[in-house]
């Protein structure tokens, strides 16, 4: 018999990082599991670490697929009943999975399962306790820089930061993974996205923690290569997933925040080239959102209940619960 969960780690050159990750998960409490470590190609030796034990296998990608890609590669074969992704980055506590496992069979309708993401430097601050999405086309992980203590309890989330994440495995593969052309960031919002268009739930999981470094692969959360990556993907997420007629708002409303956020911060020349590619994508995009849109189960209604409204929430970066879907 297969185990329960197959943990994803992608690498690319995290170094040091990967090696504690690995040591972290090789150390937890429920000890049925596999991890497959797919390896981007790094040149920084990481890759060539020892691994802790029997469970754990390496696949070597011929380049630097990105996250995404890589994500699908290390899932594609699995016989587990749920996929788990985790960053090299990530350190989970010793009972990561086990509260994790707890949490599925407390939660059976639920398909995505997220963790309380603790910074890696300062335990006592939050980096996320799962991503909100809002009118305004703009994703964020709820609570990230504020207290630890913030989190409190279990509850809905648009989406889980894909960091340190749960996804039962049927699911997962019925919407073909995580969309590759993303390459990385933002690829989890759309995943969740598409899942919430089809009636399904993710929950947020409270006791279930990591220390995340936070985007210590791709220069920080502010560098050139996560600030085009974030708002390119920002555009492919709203032209293929919101649905018609909010689209016609949501999506100028993003390109509006960017603008009017350059001007404010002087940093249009970074804010409005991945704006332009990502429209420029338009028409590829509206063939996905075709195929995204014919699958929708829920009501145009029942999809601005998913969404932040408040201007002043989202600039807060606050923790959003959503309502308990009652079917």
């Amino acid at each position: 018999m297969p185990p329960w969960v197959r943990v994803v780690i992608v690498n690319y050159n995290a170094g040091a990082l990967l090696a504690a990750t690995l040591d972290g998960l090789a150390r937890q409490e429920e000890r049925d599991f596999e991890a497959v470590v797919v390896d981007n190609a790094s040149t920084d030796g990481s890759a060539d670490c020892t691994l802790p034990d029997p469970r754990f296998r390496l696949l070597r990608a011929d380049g630097n697929l990105g996250f995404a890609a890589g994500s699908n590669l290390g899932a594609r074969g699995a016989q587990t009943t749920w996929l788990a992704m985790l960053n090299p980055d990530a350190i989970p506590d010793q009972n990561w999975l086990s509260v994790l496992k707890e949490a599925t069979r407390r939660y059976p309708e639920a398909v995505m399962f997220g963790s309380t993401q603790v910074d890696a430097t300062n335990p006592s601050i939050l980096d996320g306790g799962g991503d909100n999405y809002s009118i305004y086309g703009l994703a964020w992980r709820g609570g990230y820089r504020g207290p630890v203590d913030a989190v409190k309890s279990d509850v809905r989330v648009f989406s889980p930061c894909a960091a340190a994440a749960l996804y039962r495995r049927d699911v997962f593969e019925g919407q073909g993974g995580f969309a590759e052309s993303f390459f990385c960031y933002m690829e989890d919002v759309d995943l969740g996205f598409r899942m919430n268009l089809e009636g399904h739930e993710g929950i947020q999981v409270a006791a279930a923690r990591i220390r995340h470094v936070g985007s210590a692969l791709s220069g920080g959360g502010a560098s050139r290569f996560s600030v085009y990556h974030g708002l390119r993907n920002s555009v492919f997420v709203a032209v293929r997933c919101v649905p018609f007629p909010l689209v016609l708002v949501v999506l100028p409303l993003l390109v509006l925040s960017q603008i009017w956020i350059g001007f404010r911060t002087r940093s249009l020349d970074l804010r409005m080239p991945p704006i332009w590619d990502g429209l420029r994508a338009m028409p590829a995009l509206l063939g996905q959102r075709k195929a995204i849109q014919a699958r929708r189960r829920i009501s145009v209604i029942e999809f601005c209940r998913l969404l932040v409204w408040s201007p002043r929430v989202v600039n807060r970066l606050a923790i959003v619960p959503l309502a308990r879907r009652k079917d």
